[in-house]
């Protein structure tokens, strides 16, 4: 949620700043803007709307500064207005501050801050800890610096926290807790920003700023400390990212973009890992703890959202393969139900941007009962994997697109890497079917590449079902949450309603929607349940019912009987799962295209969801 970024040093700061905000955008969208430290002279120009709205709003204006900070808002309290943009100032229009996260009590500190006669001008919570910095700095007589201190003491919630001070015109401070912040390290300036992507244009060396940390930045200067004013030496980082990876090269939308990555992510998730030549398969960041997850009593996957779906697949994965007990929790309810958890049980946390809130919670208590904690997530150095006490990354590279893609299927691809290891280690998988499933995860790259040349195909049967008002998802087994994450993506990118079902559930209420008017999605491909799909098809036609079904190549059942068909190559159904959810990750972005909307910043949503 929201994007932060800053700059300090030689160049002119707003255009650093203002590039560096496109490329968050994708972090939120309602309204942007920025405040530039001139010498004595501070300014805040902010705008409702996208970044390109800012733009044109401060043409002609007065832009010179070697200080910025700029935001890009996901709106949490207050609506989306010029108003309650940020930056947000303080009451004697001194500082300056952007803000990412939510101050749970601001309530009643904005309660005795009107008690003593501040006025605010927006609905937000970060117009109110600024106030509270500034009443702090007056009462205290003290520094900026030590009134955030002070005030981050009082403070509940989450936040990163970017602050210029009129009185202090070479000094940019930074502040941590619960929202991601990385510092780029330049010769003679520094970036500030809440993900990489902004930076690595300038410079490779960052650090990753830990909660509780406050930096203190100026041009040539990096002072890190705790909340309790203890110098912390800053650990400096080197960038494993490729300016081009956050570029959309040639294609329309970055969703469309990353899609079309799949081959070369999948690959690169199983790449150095899986051999399936030698029939080798290494996990480095298992190893040490291989002898508590064979022994586990059970397993408890955390996530949101897509991720969650990812690990709906994993459950049928491990348990099929480890004959171990899993549960998979929405992490929203996980970290707030008092879970049962304790020595023994291994919670797998899988986020994509590795920040995603409520798991971090859930993880932080987990691991206070006992629990074993691993991470799968995405971003080299997120919370999440420092967090956990081992874990996979994805390597899926910088994932712009709002509706995640390829964090997708490099999820799929890597917690099945993780159920084969398990199962390796604990004697639960013959030596046959071990090697059979290497094999089939070695090809599954080959197998996305061939899905994709389906586009056209897609696209002409997105363009026949774009003014659908409903869309019902159905699968069974494997296919069960490709079903549900098909139609998330749906409503995702068209707004669409849409539902994913089990199949065999069709007949327990979701029938009763079905008329000559209902789109059904059949993930269809050949497994163990493909009967029973075929007979749901056919109740389905019964009742004038239009069915969509993706299909394993031969099939000449369900083409004889679905009105429009997308054929996939043939693949084991533990790895199906990978390539089947190509042609439904299409389907969504060409309806929502068709439909003129903007895929890669669908409204209401956010790509990093750090706040409750």
């Amino acid at each position: 949620m929201c994007g932060i970024v800053a700059y300090i040093g030689h160049r002119e700061a707003y255009p650093v700043v203002i590039k560096g905000l496109k490329r968050l955008e994708y972090r939120g969208y309602d309204s942007t803007g920025v405040a530039l430290l001139n010498g004595g002279s501070l300014k805040v120009y902010k705008k409702k709307g996208k970044v390109a709205e800012l733009e044109d709003y401060v043409t002609g204006k007065d832009l010179k500064s070697h200080i910025a900070i700029g935001h890009t808002r996901w709106a949490t309290h207050g609506e989306p207005s010029d108003r309650n943009a940020h930056p947000q100032m303080s009451g004697d229009g001194k500082l300056a501050m952007v803000h990412n996260g939510i101050i749970e009590n601001y309530a009643q500190l904005k309660q005795e801050l009107l008690n003593k006669g501040h006025q605010f001008s927006s609905d937000t919570d970060t117009e109110v800890l600024i106030h509270f910095i500034q009443e702090i700095k007056k009462s205290n007589q003290c520094s900026t610096e030590e009134a955030l201190r002070i005030a981050l003491k009082r403070v509940v919630g989450a936040y990163v926290i970017l602050i210029v001070d009129e009185d202090n015109p070479d000094t940019l401070i930074a502040a941590r807790k619960g929202s991601p912040l990385v510092i780029g390290v330049g010769k003679g300036e520094h970036f500030l920003a809440s993900d990489a992507s902004p930076i690595i244009e300038y410079t490779k060396e960052v650090v990753y700023v830990n909660d509780y940390e406050i930096a203190i930045l100026k041009a040539d200067e990096l002072i890190l400390k705790n909340i309790s004013n203890e110098i912390q030496t800053p650990y400096i980082q080197k960038l494993d990212m490729e300016l081009a990876a956050i570029e959309k090269g040639g294609y329309d939308h970055f969703m469309l973009k990353e899609v079309f990555e799949q081959p070369q992510t999948i690959f690169d998730s199983l790449r150095g890992r899986l051999d399936a030549k030698a029939g080798q398969l290494t996990l480095g960041g298992l190893r040490e703890h291989m002898d508590l997850l064979k022994d586990a009593n059970r397993i408890i996957i955390v996530a949101c959202g897509t991720s969650w779906h990812a690990g709906l697949v994993a459950e049928y994965m491990i348990e099929e393969l480890c004959r171990i007990p899993v549960e998979v929790e929405y992490a929203s309810e996980f970290r707030y139900r008092n879970p049962v958890v304790g020595k023994g049980d291994v919670i797998i946390a899988v986020s994509q941007s590795g920040e995603t809130a409520d798991t971090l919670v859930a993880m932080e208590s987990a691991k206070e009962k006992g629990a074993i904690i691993l991470g799968v997530c995405n971003v080299v150095g997120s919370s999440i994997a420092r967090l956990s006490n081992g874990g996979v990354y994805t390597h899926a590279g910088p994932e712009i697109g709002v509706a995640s893609t390829k964090a997708f299927t490099a999820q799929l691809a890597v917690l099945c890497l993780i159920g084969l290891k398990i199962a390796e280690a604990k004697g639960t998988i013959t030596a046959q079917r071990f090697q059979h499933l290497l094999d089939e995860l070695e090809g599954v790259p080959d197998k996305v590449a061939i899905a994709l040349k389906l586009n056209d195909q897609t696209k002409a049967i997105a363009n026949k079902y774009k003014d659908a008002r409903d869309f019902l998802y159905l699968g069974r087994g494997y296919n069960f949450p490709i079903a549900l994450e098909g139609a998330l993506k749906l409503k995702e990118i068209s707004y669409i309603h849409a539902e994913g079902y089990p199949a065999a559930e069709m007949k327990h209420g979701p029938i009763a929607l079905v008329d000559e008017n209902l789109p059904v999605v059949f993930v269809a491909t050949k497994d163990r349940y493909y009967d029973k799909v075929v007979s749901n098809i056919q109740e389905i036609k019964a009742r004038k019912g239009k069915v969509i079904a993706v299909i394993t190549e031969g099939d000449q059942i369900i083409s004889g009987m679905a009105d429009d068909v997308i054929v996939v190559p043939e693949a084991d159904e533990l790895v199906a799962p990978i390539i089947s959810v190509i042609p439904l990750q299409l389907l969504a972005y060409h309806i929502g295209v068709l439909k003129g909307l903007d895929v890669d910043k669908p409204r209401n949503l956010a790509k990093s969801v750090t706040v409750e």
